[in-house]
């Protein structure tokens, strides 16, 4: 369904390598580059020791050896997650011992260490072990805030001295992080932030009380079953109210935002302090999430205006949501905060903004027909705003600046010999970029490079030996353009046999996905793999292949992502059968032999294609699959499908349950017993459909395993194998002479 449930496969290794980098002050999401004051060099860790590197010339020195970071009564050194300076980068805050919450290691133990002192010391030593979320310095270095239990606390570096701002924290009222479907659905994790001064701190807190808890069952770690219970609000349920809070540091008193609107029908998913410390700004939408309402409120009374409003026929994407490096906070601010950055797809595409801090006046930064992918860097001293887009071709990603008065047109800096898809991290002062480069034929090479020239450091580019050295001839997969009937053209791609005979027809799999958080046709090394089957599917003499229809997350404007509102189900799986037919005409293709497989959202689409359009697709392979979209989140559902209450017929038409009793082809299915993010009940609800209509069919539950069915010994081996041995024996690999069909 959406990417984080698409995240089994290649975006979860994308989902990871952005969630290493995040905005100073936290050790909780970082573990890769950390960009020092001094603009023009970075700490990383290396081999456990933290290491600063001064470009351009590359020169390394020891910041933290290891062997100061074991601590006392112990023989061996802290094993660093990740770690963060202090303002005055005189102290560093190490994340270790780190435990998964649903997604990330958001928990864990965390400790300081004093380079002027030389010590090091533990903070909320007395609190469970691996309990911490979210540690970070004070702006002036002298505290550390925290959650733990799902309470904020704070502790003085000097005396060590623990106080708890909030009290009521519990398992459904949560201060300072976030419930299930937040977290999932607005990637909002870290729910407090330091004021300024360090004086205080602002908070949400989420009330899931009301939130009917889904029921998991562990049926293999004892005797007895044992009942986990995780608040879930489904399709049509009132959403968990929030309320945003600021404590004052010294007294424990909360000032809480007299933010309008009924909580119960609203959403708060981003709240910053507003360029000083007596404002916050925050971000609120409506229900359907198709209204958004931006508020300055005044934290000594809680008093709020709104500034910004803005609303969309379908829905209104948040930044974090296509922009990875915003999900632990970050509000871009200009002019001494008189103005900010914001993204708007109010012209048709998605475009970056400068507002003026009453929301009065905008001015369009970006202009044409294309759509900003990412936000690189701003650098105001400079004038520009870097951004990832690629106006020509929707498979592909390149580094643009513009100025940010909004005049100029945008300017390409990725080399024009490097076609496919570039990502960069940027120095402070953009001088200086780590630049990383693949696409479909060349491996993944990687550089530094000094901008606006994009010239490499060492004066030997490894991206262009990368090119220079790749051969797009021996690849046999191929990039194209599918056009149906009805004039929708899509981009694909394919993966022929190897080695490849036109006077033989070969069988043909389509890997899909189709929703809006999840695009599957991009340009980038490894695109063609699958990585369950054992074996080459190319060399067994498969055509493996994928298609990016209407509503998938392209680059291609607001009316590509959008038209598929109200439509999940029903627009992604008629486009996906219209552009198979296309393929199925090509000469090579063996129509008998026809099989699609996906996960979650891939899943579901699956099981709605082998349903609606059985005289297509004769096999399928659904994991983990949303049978019936009712039980899925509201946030995320309602996003994309509306209300439940208004427009129920489209939510029952979207689901695979409603069509599963056109089942003529071969179906596996397959479903984690414990998976919290689609629950093992869409399963048992599409199996009782199923045999309710004496539908034959396999079905393999993965007892206690979770949305990526990764979970116990044995598992990634097990299902490689079910995989590969159900598609070569119901849709057998390998080339048939034509006048042999």
């Amino acid at each position: 369904m959406l990417l984080k449930v698409f995240k089994p496969f290649f975006l979860l290794l994308l989902l990871l390598q952005l969630s290493l980098f995040s905005l100073s002050g936290s050790a909780q999401s970082r573990g890769g580059i950390i960009w020092l004051k001094a603009g023009n060099a970075y700490a990383q860790q290396e081999d456990g020791s933290i290491i600063k590197t001064t470009l351009p010339s590359q020169e390394k020195q020891v910041i933290l050896a290891k062997e100061k970071l074991v601590p006392t009564g112990k023989s061996e050194p802290l094993k660093v997650r990740s770690f963060s300076f202090s303002e005055d980068e005189q102290k560093l805050l190490i994340y270790t011992n780190t435990v998964k919450v649903w997604r990330l290691d958001t928990k864990g133990d965390y400790w300081v260490y004093d380079l002027q002192k030389q010590t090091l010391s533990q903070v909320g030593k007395n609190l469970p072990v691996s309990s911490l979320m979210f540690a970070k310095f004070s702006p002036d270095g002298t505290q550390v805030a925290y959650v733990s239990g799902n309470n904020i606390y704070v502790e003085d570096l000097e005396s060590n001295a623990v106080k708890q701002l909030t009290i009521d924290g519990t398992r459904k009222r949560i201060n300072g992080t976030f419930d299930w479907a937040y977290e999932e659905e607005f990637y909002s994790r870290d729910g407090f932030r330091w004021s300024p001064d360090s004086k205080s701190i602002a908070f949400w807190q989420i009330d899931a009380t009301e939130v009917k808890d889904y029921l998991m069952i562990n049926h293999t770690d004892s005797i007895y079953p044992v009942v986990i219970p995780v608040e879930y609000p489904v399709a049509g349920e009132a959403v968990s109210p929030y309320k945003i809070g600021v404590v004052d540091v010294a007294t424990a008193m909360v000032t809480w935002m007299d933010v309008p609107g009924n909580p119960k029908q609203h959403y708060v998913p981003r709240m910053e302090w507003a360029a000083n410390a007596n404002e916050l700004i925050l971000q609120q939408l409506n229900r359907k999430q198709n209204e958004s309402k931006l508020y300055l409120s005044n934290t000594s009374n809680g008093k709020v205006k709104q500034i910004y409003t803005e609303k969309d026929a379908a829905w209104i994407d948040i930044l974090p949501s296509w922009d990875s490096d915003y999900r632990f906070g970050g509000w871009n601010w200009l002019n001494g905060g008189k103005e900010f950055l914001w993204v708007s797809e109010k012209d048709g595409w998605r475009h970056l903004y400068r507002v003026s801090r009453d929301g009065k006046k905008e001015t369009i930064i970006t202009k044409g027909n294309y759509d900003v992918m990412d936000i690189v860097a701003v650098n105001e001293a400079t004038g520009y705003v870097y951004f990832l887009a690629s106006p020509d071709n929707a498979t592909q990603q390149y580094l643009y600046r513009v100025r940010l008065n909004g005049k100029g047109k945008a300017e390409r800096l990725s080399p024009k010999t490097q076609a496919g898809t570039h990502t960069y991290e940027l120095s402070p002062d953009t001088k200086f970029a780590y630049h990383r480069f693949s696409n479909y034929y060349t491996k993944p090479a990687s550089e530094w490079v000094s901008l606006p020239a994009h010239r490499a450091l060492d004066g030997n580019s490894a991206v262009e030996q990368a090119v220079a050295q790749a051969d797009k001839s021996k690849s046999p997969l191929e990039f194209f353009k599918v056009k149906t009937s009805e004039g929708v053209e899509m981009d694909a791609w394919m993966v022929k046999p190897v080695p490849f005979d036109p006077n033989k027809k070969y069988p043909i799999v389509f890997q899909v996905y189709t929703e809006p958080a999840g695009q599957t046709v991009v340009d980038r090394y490894g695109i063609g793999n699958n990585h369950l089957y054992k074996g080459n599917m190319a060399e067994d003499g498969y055509i493996y292949a994928s298609i990016d229809n209407r509503g998938t997350p392209a680059p291609k404007g607001r009316e590509w992502r959008k038209s598929i509102y109200r439509k999940v189900g029903m627009l992604n799986i008629h486009d996906q059968a219209m552009a198979a037919k296309e393929i199925l005409k090509l000469p090579y293709v063996d129509t008998s032999r026809v099989a699609v497989w996906g996960w979650s959202g891939g899943g579901s689409a699956t099981l709605n294609l082998l349903f609606q359009h059985p005289e297509i697709y004769k096999t399928g392979i659904a994991v983990a699959a949303v049978a019936n979209q009712l039980t899925y989140d509201n946030i995320y559902q309602e996003r994309y499908m509306g209300l439940p209450q208004e427009n129920l017929e489209d939510f029952v038409e979207g689901s695979p349950i409603t069509h599963a009793k056109n089942l003529q082809g071969n179906l596996l299915y397959i479903h984690g017993t414990g998976d919290d993010n689609v629950h093992y009940n869409n399963a048992e609800q599409l199996i009782n459909e199923l045999i309710k209509h004496n539908k034959q069919f396999q079905v393999m539950p993965y007892p206690n395993r979770t949305h990526g069915i990764s979970e116990g010994e044995g598992t990634n081996e097990h299902l490689s194998t079910l995989f590969t041995n159900y598609l070569r024996q119901h849709c057998p690999p390998g080339g048939r002479l034509i006048n042999q069909q």
